[in-house]
């Protein structure tokens, strides 16, 4: 079975073919970051734009990379929830469009599901069930995958998310968007025990995360010296601060593991292809755990990781109508059609 499938969540417009939600044919994007970079963050109206005018050229490239015509798809999957409304709109639109003028099913896929599934793909031996760490920009979730399309929240930030406390810390040092993929590199060349950083944690609930005094921490540390006239040793926060996110999310994600009895564990979401939270999984993981990352490549969102979760939403017979709409925020283990 192949999928077409479009992802337009927020600032990388991407189409991809898919096959029996394992097999990748096609996977093009086409990214905005360059431009948002002028303005040290994704500028929503600048992205739904850019999504309208870049649409039509990714699908089409992504359907004749994949060496088919639009007759040989078989469904359109498409990201509704969760993400810029405006942006998700032009993918809903589009796809809802295509939908009616082919005959093709129009399957409805949340993009956090989608990031979970990119690990079908890296990893074609994956079945659920199993626990799954989500962290990326906007989300930081411990995740029961119970089945493909069968998923329950245990653990989740309570303020920031994981990406979100990466993106805010280098903006303060002065480091340019996208922050926490340049803090990352930075903090690779820094002493990680340089800086004493704090380890919050959730009373009553040991699985929930919570970043906001964490980051402020790290801004108090910047804005201090910067006071004394002090030289702020860039690359020692970095990798200071970044120790103390990372242990934060293996912290929770291990004694949900422990507690839970799952052997299986897997990371999703742009935060996963951070080099220290990959070592440091790897690390507590050998001998005790199956540990799934997704390929670097597949971390950041893409239209791969939509038609893979898109196959099985389909099996599941989560199909869609022409009254799909984009929904802005919606849980994981919620359905929202």
């Amino acid at each position: 079975m192949k999928i077409l499938a479009i992802e337009s969540s927020c600032d990388e417009t991407a189409a991809a073919v898919v096959e029996d939600g394992r097999s990748v044919l096609s996977n093009i994007v086409a990214s905005q970051v360059e431009e948002h970079k002028l303005y040290g963050g994704v500028v929503p109206e600048i992205a739904s734009r850019r999504h309208a005018e870049a649409i039509v050229g990714v699908v089409d490239e992504a359907i004749k990379t994949a060496d088919c015509t639009l007759d040989a798809i078989d469904a359109i999957a498409v990201t509704h929830a969760p993400g810029l409304i405006g942006a998700l709109l032009v993918g809903v639109n589009f796809a809802k469009g295509l939908s009616l003028a082919t005959g093709k099913p129009l399957i409805p896929t949340h993009h956090l599901r989608s990031h979970i599934a990119s690990n079908y793909i890296s990893h074609k031996e994956l079945k659920p069930p199993f626990l799954c760490l989500v962290v990326s920009g906007g989300h930081s979730h411990i995740v029961e995958v119970l089945d493909y399309t069968d998923m329950r929240v245990i653990g989740r930030t309570r303020d920031d998310a994981a990406g979100e406390a990466f993106d805010k810390a280098a903006r303060a040092m002065g480091i340019p968007y996208p922050g926490g993929v340049e803090l990352d590199k930075i903090a690779e060349t820094g002493d990680d025990s340089a800086f004493p950083m704090p380890r919050p944690r959730v009373d009553g609930s040991p699985y929930d995360f919570s970043f906001s005094g964490l980051k402020t921490a790290v801004i108090n540390l910047i804005h201090n010296k910067q006071q004394k006239g002090e030289d702020i040793p860039v690359a020692d926060v970095c990798a200071s601060y970044r120790k103390a996110v990372v242990g934060c999310l293996t912290d929770n994600f291990l004694r949900a593991a422990e507690d839970l009895g799952y052997t299986t564990l897997v990371t999703a979401g742009g935060v996963s292809a951070n080099s220290l939270l990959r070592r440091e999984l790897e690390r507590l993981c050998k001998g005790k755990y199956d540990l799934y990352m997704p390929d670097k490549s597949l971390c950041g969102d893409n239209g791969a990781m939509v038609g893979a979760q898109g196959y099985y939403e389909y099996l599941a017979g989560n199909i869609a109508g022409s009254d799909l709409n984009a929904i802005a925020t919606l849980p994981i283990d919620e359905r929202g059609f």
